[in-house]
């Protein structure tokens, strides 16, 4: 199964072995707070909560694929990478304390 980005002429593809690690790295990543509710009170997460971080962190790691199959040189795809990483650790911190007060922001 591929899933094609489109370009100007050049179709790029993110195959499906990356897809699965995408998908397997994020479930991964899930895992480390739904243990963490079984052993501490500290942590609460809700539905709502697993379904936000698995958005946040599955749609980064499908952009950065994304954005590494249809970039070429290197430099380009280190600034690209640069940037994703800046958006999702300000989305992040958004989503967790609320850096600029946005409806979504945490308390």
């Amino acid at each position: 199964m591929n899933i094609t980005a489109g370009g100007n002429g050049h179709v790029r593809q993110i195959r499906a072995k990356h897809l699965r690690y995408i998908l397997l790295g994020t479930a991964a990543m899930l895992l480390v707070p739904l243990v963490a509710m079984q052993f501490t009170s500290e942590v609460n997460w809700t539905g709502g909560d697993f379904i936000v971080a698995g958005v946040l962190l599955g749609g980064t790691g499908l952009l950065f694929e994304l954005a590494t199959s249809k970039l070429r040189s290197r430099r380009t795809r280190m600034i690209a990478g640069a940037v994703i990483l800046l958006g999702f650790l300000f989305v992040w911190a958004e989503l967790a304390v609320g850096i600029v007060g946005s409806p979504f922001a945490g308390s």
